[in-house]
């Protein structure tokens, strides 16, 4: 007896063309969600205590904030104001970039450092 050859191609088809469908249909649900903001892991928490959101200076200040590739920032506090602190922050200066702490964060390091680290 000789059988089909196409027939187990056809069954592999069908289920391949199944599988894009539900496939598409999960998908389609996903964007929805997404495009209405449902996503849970598109909230960011806002960090409040300046200890947690100084770890993403020390790669470049130091463990200690006592300069390492970038300058102490121990006695900023008595050079700059809060202000200007913020500034650094939000638009960088020298080798610092923008834009790595952000918002209300920016905002809680700056006051942290330009009053706790005089």
């Amino acid at each position: 007896m000789k059988r089909n050859p196409v027939i187990p191609f056809a069954i592999i088809a069908v289920l391949g063309i199944l599988t894009m469908i539900v496939l598409s249909i999960v998908g389609l649900d996903q964007q929805d969600d997404i495009a209405q903001g449902d996503d849970e892991s598109s909230e960011e928490e806002v960090l409040t205590d300046p200890q947690e959101i100084v770890q993403s200076c020390i790669g470049c200040h130091g463990n200690d904030l006592q300069g390492a590739n970038g300058p102490s920032l121990q006695q900023v506090g008595s050079k700059y104001s809060a202000e200007e602190i913020l500034n650094i922050i939000q638009n960088g200066k020298g080798t610092m970039p923008p834009g790595v702490v952000e918002g209300e964060e920016a905002e809680i390091l700056s006051e942290w450092l330009a009053t706790e680290k005089k």
